[in-house]
């Protein structure tokens, strides 16, 4: 377990009693309120000292509101005392950027809930259409959001890396951040054309990796550290020291392993790693990233 403070720059709370959420109709393990209490129950004992909260995914109608209301959770003025959560520095929102220029009044409207809004995400990952984010409206989308202050976090799977790669070459001033390590074949034991993808993705210097996500791609009953340990290494290899960041995926990870486990795996396997390298993958590259409070 790291011996000082980290960063977890990927947290999920959610309520699907209160916002829809479509696509939990059919995981029934996380079909349930994960809040703020939960979480601090299963983190305990782990220093966290800040946190940075991705959408979930909600229908389209609450992405606006789903927004407002973390951002409550986090602000003494408008959060009860037993709700308040001064660690969650980041809010990343879901935002529709394949309207193109028609995207810049919802941008609008998320920055002006508050400095805690840093990036947008908007997942990818089930399109059919393995080219959906190299539709022009949406690489104009992505290119606005630097005016706006915003980075944007990658949400694919592996199949999507060389569309992807093909967008980010189009962005050079958008800060991008690829969540799960872009979700290799863990189960299958599909290392390539991964690793190559993630090597030619890892050459644009404003790209960053989110190890995140990855036991969750594994087979879930049966996963051992040694099965996900040649793709965590190989996403901190080609994005190097200065360009990953840890993130826990609570609550998805559940559907592998407790959140303690999780850290524990990723502690292991970098337990090699010099202090100042370790400090900066469990806590400084995500400070830096999602621009925290210091």
């Amino acid at each position: 377990m790291p011996d000082f403070p980290i960063v977890d720059c990927h947290v999920h709370l959610w309520d699907p009693t209160r916002l829809r959420m479509s696509w939990l109709d059919t995981h029934s393990r996380l079909n349930r309120p994960f809040g703020l209490p939960e979480y601090r129950e299963a983190t305990a004992g782990i220093d966290i000292a800040a946190m940075v909260y991705l959408e979930v995914d909600v229908d389209a109608p609450y992405t606006l509101l789903e927004a407002q209301q973390v951002n409550a959770l986090a602000a003494k003025e408008d959060a009860k005392e037993d709700a308040k959560e001064d660690r969650l520095q980041g809010i990343v929102p879901s935002a529709p950027v394949e309207y193109g220029d028609q995207a810049r009044a919802f941008l609008e409207a998320l920055v002006a809930i508050g400095p805690r809004v840093k990036g947008v995400r908007r997942i990818t990952q089930a399109e059919p259409d393995p080219d959906f984010c190299l539709q022009p409206r949406f690489v104009r989308g992505v290119q606005l959001l630097p005016e706006y202050g915003l980075s944007f976090d990658i949400c694919i799977n592996h199949r999507q890396l060389p569309s992807t790669i093909r967008m980010v070459a189009q962005c050079p001033n958008t800060s991008f951040m690829l969540d799960h390590i872009a979700k290799p074949d863990i189960k299958g034991s599909g290392l390539d054309p991964w690793r190559g993808h993630m090597r030619e993705l890892a050459a644009f210097p404003n790209v960053s990796c989110k190890i995140s996500g990855v036991v969750t791609e594994a087979d879930p009953e049966r996963w051992t550290v040694d099965d996900v340990k040649p793709y965590i290494e190989h996403a901190l290899e080609v994005f190097g020291e200065d360009r990953v960041a840890f993130g826990g995926d609570w609550p998805v990870v559940l559907n592998a392993v407790p959140y303690r486990r999780w850290v524990e795996t990723l502690d292991a396997l970098t337990a090699d790693l010099p202090l100042p390298v370790k400090r900066k993958l469990w806590a400084e590259n995500a400070r830096r990233f999602y621009r925290l409070t210091p």
